[in-house]
This record gives structure tokens, C-alpha cells and sequence, in this order.
């Protein structure tokens, strides 16, 4: 009976199979069930879960010999994935590949055709800007053909990767520490990173003064201030307090006389709709998200999110892209949505144009709803808070870059005082256009809200010659500030300015620096670990080419020549590879060798009396004794008399106060700032809960009686569950598991889900 069931399954199975228009293979199981909604049974719909082959694990997988040809195998628990897809497309004639529309899914689309039986069958590629029934349908009427250019283009990004990682960091395991590594791209966002650390750490700060007089018009109740700019026809400079004090002495006596007025109109125009970007700089700004976070939620918004009895519907465009262009037909809605909601005089006659930057990929469109219908107020019920706030985020730029200009009416007063000017400077909103709507933030001036801080300040009306009454003068200390260190957002900017790395990757760059433990965080800013000064130390001096800016620039220039046809991938690999490999040879014989070097100190060990000598190890830089392995005593580097320390965002749950990463006997743990008046300590918590049912813990890192790290709950012992391998805070795409872990192989870090009946893997 069982048999006969089975037997009849299979038969509905092929009878099915038979009576489709196709199959399609998309990369996200999210995105199956939207399509299914639209198409219902006229496709088999299957997901490949992201890539199914790569290049080796655990060894170079690309043979330099014979043209850099690389060797692809399937990657470990995709078998089962890739299986499905072999029998799912036997009886099919049309075969649809719909991975993303970027250059990592179209090498999904051809390592799919390739391991697909092609004989008798028709594949095309298919485009999904947007995950909407128009444009799916439009999309499988006009299939396209496989892009062997922009496969290329990725498959040389690959190897380039590859190459750099399994050639270099073989060589800082030797030198420095073992399970260290280097990447082509990343290691150069960490040199702009120390770059800039070393900027503030050389930057000599220097005082000036200014002077403020707070005046009143005969006519108006309304003080107001005038900054001194000029003295005796000069641009003023005072640079200590007496100069400052001895100023405002000439000016207290004084008439102040408006000399001059200047009122003009000044008009503000609407920023462009969101690139990825300017998505992931504007979301840290306005809502704290990291980039991976926001990238995270994106995805999600662009694959279909389950809007009641409407179904899996995409609310955004492709989130992967660096063009300001938007589509004709978007255009004409969302000008008449913005007539209907704010009247025609916040409509521009014409629609407003943006250009792309040069090195910009004009096949996709900017980020944007996909349908003016789907107004933020109409959806937020389902969805959660985080994604609320970034489809409204998006939904606004998107409507305010196409609304009229802001225009203001700016006054600027110039005030003679003897032989001083000064000026004061106002500016009222005349029309709000875009603004009402929509307003960007800047960078490193931000306040709670995610606002600009500030605003429009209006000056009293006055008239030339106006003798004004002077209520008192400020005279004001100042230094001159440092660079900032580079936040999430001006970190993005930077890469984007510079033309180091695409838009698809700035969140896995900003990730994988981290988790490298070559970065820190500090206040929301990146800073450099004394391990990533110390790498990127090493890479500058031997690897001048990977870790030079513009080098790295024009690789990304020639990546994108090889997608567009004009240059070929196996030249590209040539130019890059032949100079590489004479760093190459050059490092492993003369790079300096951190691991064994023992640097003298004057500080003297406090068992034997013997010179202590400066030393490398896991955790850093330590002092150790110089009779070693006589005195085995050690301790913590020290400088100024204070034991090196980072401080966190965490709070010290006595006293409040913020707690530090230190390292002890048995591994890095938190410790209050405030010691020695508190002495609280914590372990290092992973941001991960422990997944035990009932268990309220968290996973806390440790170190065992032999050295070793190892991860484990913060309910021990009445929780009893620990890892070798380190948890990370994010979701197994395939089976949903609340973390992944990631261990360190030869050339790169492998994250692979906790379960192991899952078997998810993937290798950065």
C-alpha cells in the first residue's frame, strides 16, 4: 500500500512538472513564497539559499599555473539544496534564474546552469528589481541570457580575494600570531582607520578667543548676537585670554552702527532617492543601525513581508545599488501622489533629475517603494519596529526627491564698532517644499532625534546706519579640534569617496574588521585594537600595493571594466599578480617578526629582579620576565603607570560607570573604570542568549585551565551549555537557528550554523 502511494505521489509529481511554463530559482526561500502568491502553480519555484559553490576551503583553490583557473566545489550542505534543483529541473524544459541582479547573483545563475543537465533545455536569466507581480511577470516575458562579463567580474573579485588571504595570512601567522588574516579591501578600510587614529594622536591642539557682542535695534525687544570677524581691515585672531580681554575693553565704550544689509533668497533642493550607501549612512545617523543591520532588514523589505490577506508583497527596489535613477512610470506616481497629499505648489513643473557618480552601475534603479499605494502608515501593522522605521525612512527620501526646493530668505548684518566688524546672519523659511516632508542629517553633529542640531535663526528687523544698543560683550575660549574618528556612516563615505569596495559591500567590510578584532567601538566610533595597528603596520611596509588606496581604487575600476566587456578577468589577474608576488616573496624572508622578538623595558620583575622584555601573545603586547624559562612571571603592559585598557559601552551595574576590556589569568573579562573604588567585574558577553529552553542566560566568553577559549552560559553552573567556537548574533539563513558560530580556517573565517543537523556553511 505504502508503495503505491509513493509510486501515485510521483506520478501527480511529473503530471505537474509537465503542465508548467518553467522552473525558477531564486536565492531566498522568502522570495519563493512571494512568487508563488503571483505565479501560483504555473512555475516550480526553488531556492538555492544563497551560493552553492565556491572555491575550497582549507586550501589556495585556484591554480596559478594555468591561467588562475579556479576550482569550484559545492559547498559543504548545499548537497541536499543542489539535489533538489538536479530533480526538480529534470522534466523541464525552461529553466528561469532569478538570483539577485548583482554580480554575486549572477555567479549563483552560472554555477546553477552548470551543474543543471542542459540537454534539451532552454535556461534564461531573469532580472527582479522589484519583487511586485507586474514585474515579475515583465520580467519572465523578456527572459535574458546569462552575463558572462559580470560572472567574470565576480569571479576575479573572488580569486583577487582568495590570493590575498591564503598568500598573506599564512605569512602573519608565522610573523605575528597564528589565526590571523588579511584581506584585500578590508585591510585597507583599516588603514584609513589607523591613519586617522594617528592624525588624532599627533594633532597639537591650539587656543584661540572669540568675541561676542549681544545687541538690540531701538525698534525691537529682540537681542541678538554679532561674532567680531575683522579688526583693522584684518581677520581677527586672538589667541589667548588677554588679547581677548584687552579687545573687548577697546570695544565696550563703542557705538555699534549697522552698516550694511544683505537680505537675498536662498533656495535648498531635495537630495537624490537612496543609494546603498547613502541608505546605510542616512539609517546610522537617524536610527542607530549598523550597516549590517540595515542591509539585514532591506533584504527583507525588498523579498516580500506577508501583509495580512494581501499576501508576501516587496515594498522596495533592489537594495544593491549606487544609481539615483528611478523608472519613468515611478516617477509619474509618486508626482501625483505628492498633488494629491501636499497640492501642486509643492510639485517641481518638471520632474527632478540626479546624475550618477562616474564609476556608477546604471542597471539598477535607486532604492525605492515599490508602489505609491503602500503608504508607510498603511503597513506599519505588519511590520516590527525596525522595519517601520526604515521603509519610512525610505518612503520619505524617496517622496521628498521629488518635491519642490526649500526656500529661505537669508539677512546677513554687518556692524561697525570702531575699528571692528562684526556680523550677524538670520535665515527664515519662506517655503518648506521638500522639508516638510524630509530633512538629512549630518555627521558628527547629531542630536537625539537624529536631527541636525540647530536651526533657522531670525534676526530683528533693522535698517543701515541704525545706532544699536550693546547689552554686553562674551569673550570665549576655543582649541581647535582634531578629526573625528570615522563613525559607520562617514566610515561608508569615505570608502565610497575613495573608491574602495561597492555598495554591495561596505556592511560585510565593516563587519568582518570587527570581528577580526583589528577595530574597536567607542562611542560609535572605530578605532584601532593595538593588533590592528600592528598588522596594518606590517601589511603597509610589505604589501605597499594591496594596502595603497588608489591601487586598491583601480582594481575596483577594472573589476568594473571586466563586467562592461572591456577588459578580460585573466589580464586583470596577471597585472595584479605579478608584482604581488615578489611582496610575496619578499615578506616571508624579511617581515618582521613580532612572535619572537623580545623588545628590552627598563621595568624590573618583581620575583627575581631580573630586566623585564616586551612581548607579543594572544592577547597582545605583555611584559615577561628576561630569565625566562627560569621566572615565568608576567604582567600587563603598562603605560603612565595605568595598565592598558578599552573602554565599552557597557555600564558597570554597581556605580554606573563604564566598563573596560582587560585581560587576567583566565582570559579577557569587563572591569568597572572606576577601580579601585569599585572592583566589579563582569565576563565578556557575546550579545548572543543562550539557546538551552527556560535558560534566560547569555553566552559569556571564558578561558579554560589549559588556555583555551571557549564560550558557555552565564547561568553556570545551573546551565550547563558551552561552545568551542565563537557565537555570533546572526540568523542561520537556512533553517532560522537564532545564532551562527564562526571558527578561524587557513585564509579566512567560516561561519556555519550551531545545529549541526542544519549544516549551513558559508566562508568569508
Amino acid at each position: 500500500m505504502f508503495y503505491n502511494v509513493k509510486v501515485e505521489n510521483e506520478r501527480k509529481e511529473r503530471i505537474l512538472e509537465s503542465m508548467t511554463k518553467g522552473m525558477i530559482v531564486v536565492e531566498s526561500p522568502t522570495k519563493v513564497k512571494t512568487l508563488q502568491k503571483f505565479l501560483g502553480d504555473d512555475y516550480i519555484i526553488k531556492a538555492s539559499v544563497g551560493h552553492i559553490k565556491d572555491l575550497p576551503e582549507g586550501e589556495l583553490g585556484v591554480d596559478l599555473d594555468k591561467d588562475f583557473e579556479p576550482k569550484y566545489v559545492t559547498i559543504p550542505g548545499k548537497k541536499k539544496v543542489l539535489g533538489e534543483l538536479k530533480k526538480a529541473s529534470k522534466t523541464i524544459k525552461n529553466i528561469y534564474l532569478g538570483p539577485d541582479p548583482d554580480r554575486e547573483g549572477e555567479a549563483i545563475a552560472w554555477h546553477i546552469a552548470d551543474e543543471i543537465d542542459g540537454k534539451d533545455k532552454k535556461v534564461y536569466r531573469v532580472l527582479f528589481n522589484e519583487i511586485t507581480k507586474k514585474a515579475v511577470l515583465d520580467a519572465l516575458k523578456n527572459p535574458g541570457e546569462l552575463q558572462q562579463s559580470k560572472y567574470e567580474a565576480q569571479q576575479a573579485r573572488r580569486i583577487l580575494d582568495r590570493l590575498v588571504g591564503y598568500q598573506v595570512s599564512p605569512i602573519l601567522w608565522d610573523k605575528v600570531r597564528r589565526g590571523l588574516s588579511a584581506g584585500r579591501v578590508q585591510s585597507v578600510a583599516v588603514r584609513i582607520i589607523c591613519e586617522r587614529e594617528r592624525e588624532i594622536q599627533g594633532f597639537v591642539s591650539q587656543e584661540y578667543w572669540s568675541l561676542t557682542a549681544t545687541l538690540k535695534g531701538k525698534d525691537s525687544d529682540s537681542p541678538f548676537d554679532a561674532k567680531l570677524v575683522k579688526w583693522k581691515g584684518k581677520k581677527v585672531d586672538m589667541a589667548n585670554e588677554s588679547e581677548a580681554l584687552a579687545m573687548k575693553k577697546r570695544l565696550e565704550s563703542v557705538p555699534y552702527t549697522v552698516s550694511n544689509i544683505v537680505e537675498q533668497e536662498k533656495k535648498r533642493h531635495p537630495l537624490p532617492p537612496f543609494i546603498t550607501s547613502r541608505l546605510q549612512q542616512e539609517a546610522f545617523r537617524k536610527l542607530s543601525f549598523p550597516a549590517f543591520k540595515t542591509m539585514k532588514i532591506a533584504q527583507k523589505l525588498y523579498e516580500g513581508v506577508e501583509l495580512g490577506e494581501a499576501g508576501s508583497v516587496g515594498l522596495i527596489t533592489y537594495m544593491r545599488t549606487d544609481s539615483p535613477r528611478v523608472s519613468s512610470e515611478a516617477v509619474h506616481q509618486v508626482r501625483e501622489w505628492i498633488h494629491g497629499r501636499f497640492g501642486e505648489s509643492f510639485l517641481p513643473p518638471k520632474p527632478n533629475i540626479y546624475k550618477s557618480r562616474k564609476t556608477a552601475q546604471e542597471a539598477h534603479e535607486a532604492i525605492r517603494p515599490t508602489s505609491m499605494d503602500l503608504e508607510p502608515d498603511k503597513v506599519k501593522a505588519y511590520l516590527n519596529k525596525d522595519e517601520r522605521a526604515l521603509y519610512k525612512l525610505i518612503w520619505d527620501r524617496f517622496v521628498a526627491s521629488q518635491m519642490a526646493s526649500a526656500v529661505f530668505l537669508q539677512t546677513t548684518v554687518e556692524i561697525h564698532a570702531s575699528e571692528g566688524i562684526f556680523t550677524a546672519s538670520g535665515s527664515v523659511p519662506v517655503f518648506h517644499g521638500f522639508m516638510a516632508l524630509y530633512v538629512e542629517s549630518e555627521d558628527n553633529h547629531v542630536n537625539g532625534n537624529g536631527q541636525a542640531e540647530g536651526g533657522e535663526k531670525k534676526l530683528p528687523r533693522l535698517s543701515e546706519g541704525e545706532i544699536l544698543e550693546l547689552l554686553g560683550l562674551t569673550p570665549k575660549q576655543h582649541f581647535t579640534q582634531p578629526p573625528p574618528r570615522f563613525s559607520e556612516a562617514t566610515l561608508i563615505k569615505e570608502l565610497e569617496e575613495k573608491a574602495i569596495g561597492r555598495p554591495s559591500t561596505y556592511a560585510t567590510i565593516l563587519s568582518t574588521i570587527r570581528g577580526k578584532g583589528y577595530v574597536g567601538m567607542e562611542k560609535g566610533k572605530f578605532f584601532p585594537t593595538e593588533l590592528g595597528f600592528l598588522v596594518n603596520d606590517l601589511l603597509v611596509v610589505n604589501f605597499p600595493d594591496i594596502l595603497n588606496i588608489e591601487f586598491t581604487a583601480l582594481m575596483e575600476e577594472n573589476l568594473d571594466k571586466i563586467e562592461e566587456g572591456e577588459k578580460g578577468w585573466i589580464e586583470t589577474l596577471k597585472e595584479f599578480y605579478a608584482p604581488f608576488e615578489k611582496d610575496l616573496a619578499m615578506a616571508k624572508a624579511s617581515m618582521r617578526d613580532v612572535k619572537r622578538e623580545q623588545i628590552p623595558t627598563d621595568a624590573i620583575c618583581e620575583q627575581c629582579g631580573s630586566k623585564m622584555v616586551k612581548r607579543w601573545g594572544k592577547r597582545g603586547y605583555f611584559l615577561a620576565c628576561s630569565s625566562y624559562p627560569e621566572c615565568r612571571y608576567t604582567r600587563e603592559v603598562e603605560e603612565n603607570g595605568e595598565s592598558q585598557k578599552v573602554e565599552t559601552d557597557v555600564k558597570c551595574e554597581k556605580c554606573g560607570s563604564p566598563m573596560v576590556i582587560k585581560n587576567g589569568r583566565f582570559g579577557r573579562f569587563l572591569a568597572c573604570s572606576n577601580y579601585p573604588t569599585c572592583k566589579s567585574t563582569q565576563s565578556l558577553n557575546t550579545g548572543v542568549h543562550c539557546p538551552q529552553d527556560g535558560c534566560e542566560g547569555m553566552l559569556v566568553e571564558r578561558r579554560s585551565r589549559k588556555g583555551r577559549t571557549f564560550y558557555s552560559c552565564s547561568n553556570y553552573p545551573n546551565c550547563t551549555f558551552a561552545l568551542w567556537d565563537k557565537p555570533i548574533p546572526e540568523k542561520c539563513p537556512q533553517c532560522e537557528a537564532p545564532f551562527l558560530i564562526e571558527k578561524q580556517n587557513k585564509g579566512g573565517i567560516v561561519k556555519r550554523c550551531y545545529r549541526k543537523e542544519c549544516g549551513y556553511r558559508a566562508s568569508e
